[in-house]
Parts: structure tokens; C-alpha cells; sequence
């Protein structure tokens, strides 16, 4: 069994931009030491009164999952928002969380160890909540409720034990939805209780929830 406590630190950048500028994230990306990564398509629910009214709920976006040591982390992030201006509104967001390892790549040779690393406090936190298909505009209401500004909405499938129905005794994959909902660390508590009841996530089958720290990010709005 790997011993994380020994474990070089790492870091996954998560960037979620207009659609379209995922290749030119992997580019900047790139030049600041990090060989590449994986783009995947979501779309981002908008809390403005006018698009409502015209119907536009959802705007597309690229979702940019990034992997490499907490040095090139830090430098690389300092360099995309100074490129692509995260702190202009509807410009992105860029967000790192920690990582005890990055398996199945042979590009991160971090020699940096977790006890070389101070702890900052953590003032906000990403909350992945996995639901069915049809489902992830609840959980965008219920964060709501609680004090949330939004989400972003990734479609993906799930196999889970309980999760599988047969058509001419053949197993079906249900699509699911992942919500990403980046929130303040004194709601989150908040808007978890507010997914949970009102998914009723605790029964089998309906879903799961889990909250990460982030350590630094840029783009995000009070």
C-alpha cells in the first residue's frame, strides 16, 4: 500500500472558461512547464435576470483539468491569470486542489514533500455533487437556496452496483450529471444540507457528494 503522508505534493488545476479556449489554456499551460491535459465540455448556469427572461439559463463551457507538482502549480497560476485576466468578470475561474499522488503519468517528478509545505487557512471549497441525468438543475436550486451563485454542469455515466437496469438482458449505463459548485467555506456546510435533503441523497441509487479544499484561485465572485 503507497504511504501518502510521504508522498510529494501535487496539484490538480481545474480551469472552467468559455467554450472554446480550452486549447489555449493547454497552450499557456504548457509553456509554464505542465505537458498537457484533459478538456472535457460543461455548461455553466447564469443568475441574470435579462438572460432568464430571454430563455439563455445555460452558457457553454470547457472544463480544464490540469496535473503537476505544487511549484509549476503556483507559477502556472500566476501566469493564466495574468494571460487570460481571470479577475475580469466572465473571464473564468482557475482553482488547485491537493493531491497526494498523480498516477498513470510519468511527467511529475516533484521532489517536494508534504511536511516542506506550510497549511494556509482555507476560504473556499469546491463541492462535486454526482446525480442522475435531469437532475443536476435541482441541485443547482437547492445550492441556491442555501446562498450559492451557481455551478457548472458536466454530463458524464455511472456503473455503480445499484445503478444498472437490463433491456433484453443487456446492462444499461444511466447517464449522470456532476455539478462543480465552488463555494464560500462558511456556507458550504450550508448548501451540502441543502443538496443532501432535497436530493434526498442519503437513499441508495440517488446520488453522492463530496467537498474539497482549494488552495488558491482567481475568477471567483462574492
Amino acid at each position: 500500500m503507497s504511504n501518502y503522508n510521504s508522498m510529494p505534493i501535487f496539484e490538480i488545476i481545474y480551469v472552467v472558461v468559455n467554450y472554446g479556449m480550452g486549447s489555449r489554456i493547454l497552450h499557456k499551460a504548457k509553456e509554464c512547464g505542465i505537458s498537457g491535459g484533459t478538456i472535457f465540455l460543461g455548461k455553466r448556469t447564469v443568475n441574470n435576470p435579462l438572460l432568464n427572461f430571454l430563455s439563455l439559463y445555460d452558457e457553454r463551457k470547457e472544463i480544464v483539468l490540469l496535473g503537476t507538482d505544487s511549484h509549476t502549480a503556483d507559477h502556472a497560476l500566476v501566469e493564466l491569470n495574468k494571460e487570460f485576466q481571470f479577475e475580469k468578470p466572465n473571464h473564468g475561474i482557475v482553482f488547485t486542489i491537493s493531491a497526494s499522488e498523480i498516477i498513470g503519468s510519468r511527467c511529475y517528478k516533484s521532489k517536494e514533500k508534504i511536511e516542506g509545505r506550510g497549511v494556509s487557512k482555507v476560504m473556499y471549497q469546491n463541492i462535486i455533487t454526482i446525480v442522475n441525468r435531469g437532475k443536476a438543475e435541482e441541485v443547482i436550486e437547492a445550492a441556491k437556496a442555501a446562498g450559492s451563485k451557481g455551478g457548472t454542469i458536466v454530463n458524464a455515466r455511472g456503473s455503480g452496483v445499484n445503478e444498472t437496469s437490463k433491456i433484453f438482458n443487456m446492462d444499461i449505463e444511466p447517464e449522470k450529471e456532476i455539478v462543480i459548485i465552488l463555494s464560500k467555506e462558511d456556507i458550504t456546510d450550508a448548501i451540502v444540507t441543502s443538496i443532501r435533503e432535497k436530493l434526498e441523497i442519503d437513499k441508495p441509487g440517488n446520488g453522492i457528494i463530496f467537498v474539497q479544499n482549494i488552495n488558491k484561485a482567481y475568477g471567483v465572485y462574492e
